[in-house]
């Protein structure tokens, strides 16, 4: 059976949902750590989700390197709201395997015999299969078998994780760390908004004031939009927003009328407000993410005669990943200026009950492996 055969068989025993390959890969499993501070010196630290609600920084078997495979040492791990969702199993169950060690949003040097060891890189962590017709599309975000850093197999808050070689992306040497770990989430947006098709001139809408509201707000200004409004829910969030090029900042909603709304709460009530903000003829891009199982109200007339583009973005494509780090390296990017706090992963406990938090302001939060 070809690979090809194998990804259709997959992912339609999955019920047109990707699948996962649990033959190409595991996590570490329970035998391979013991808790932090008992493991041999050898032994690396992880912060690991073994189950919904059960969080422990361990000690784990160093990572081993397989054939084209890359040896990367992370140095910095973003934290955002689906790792909260990752912690409190909350998370649509076929975009996630426990037990599996968080970091989906990182950077980090690579180690080992390479001609890139010693490099800064970012790694792309959603990992195609290469065959399926969406890879070969260039819709590597939704390969058939869904297989991703962080979700699927173990993610960066780690000592040292072994990447597929393909998926890295060396960085100039004159992009900083604090750049570099907002790769991520800026693909993921960044995706977004060239799918929704930004104007120059247009009046744009953010809904949202968290790291995703933030950096789409710093990548609208790439299209020179006439208004970049924000509304949110935290005053304190508005110097913030104003950092990041927003126009003006709000946490009621005012008139409506944008050509472009971009719901980056990742709640369903903002996604009503969304449809609600947009012209007749309008754009509504959805890119939050809320808790699987929640829903929204929608009334289909309204999006008819109001003739409404309403989008769904997941993720990112292996295109939206090089354009950013295109932009890092070309330094017409830096999006290091929205982090606010900073943790070693020995107090995780702190970084998480920051992130649950409503204080502000509050930009991304970030773990430091070492």
């Amino acid at each position: 059976m070809t690979a090809a055969d194998r990804a259709a068989d997959l992912a339609a025993s999955a019920g047109g949902r990707p699948a996962w390959d649990g033959a190409a890969h595991r996590s570490a499993s329970a035998a391979d750590w013991t808790e932090a501070g008992q493991g041999e010196a050898a032994q690396q630290r992880a912060l690991v989700v073994r189950s919904p609600g059960d969080v422990r920084l361990v000690s784990r078997k160093p990572a081993v390197r397989a054939a084209g495979q890359l040896l990367v040492e992370p140095d910095l791990v973003g934290l955002c709201g689906t790792d909260l969702e990752i912690i409190d199993g909350l998370i649509d169950p076929g975009y996630i395997r426990y037990p599996v060690a968080l970091g989906h949003e990182w950077t980090g040097i690579v180690v080992g015999d390479s001609p890139l060891t010693g490099r800064r890189v970012v790694v792309e962590g959603i990992i195609g299969c290469g065959h399926c017709a969406r890879c070969s599309a260039g819709q590597t975000n939704l390969c058939d078998i869904y297989d991703e850093i962080g979700f699927t197999r173990d993610g960066a808050a780690v000592g040292q994780i072994a990447v597929p070689a393909a998926q890295v992306h060396p960085l100039d040497p004159g992009v900083a760390a604090d750049d570099a770990v907002l790769t991520e989430p800026a693909a993921v947006v960044y995706r977004g908004l060239t799918r929704a098709g930004v104007t120059p001139g247009c009046r744009a809408l953010v809904i949202g004031d968290g790291t995703i509201a933030l950096l789409a707000v710093m990548l609208l200004r790439l299209w020179s939009p006439a208004q970049i409004a924000m509304l949110g829910r935290r005053t304190g969030q508005a110097d913030l927003a104003a950092a990041a090029g927003a126009t003006s900042f709000r946490t009621s909603p005012a008139a409506g009328g944008f050509d472009l709304v971009v719901e980056a709460a990742g709640a369903a009530q903002a996604a009503a407000t969304a449809l609600a903000a947009a012209r007749r003829g309008g754009t509504v891009l959805l890119l939050g993410l809320p808790p699987h199982g929640e829903t929204v109200a929608l009334a289909p007339d309204d999006a008819v005669n109001n003739d409404l583009t309403i989008l769904g973005s997941f993720g990112y494509t292996s295109a939206a990943w090089r354009d950013v780090v295109t932009l890092l390296n070309s330094g017409q990017f830096r999006p290091g200026a929205l982090i606010t706090h900073r943790y070693p992963v020995a107090d995780w406990e702190q970084a998480i009950a920051n992130l649950r938090g409503s204080g502000s302001p509050r930009g991304k939060v970030l773990l430091r492996i070492r």
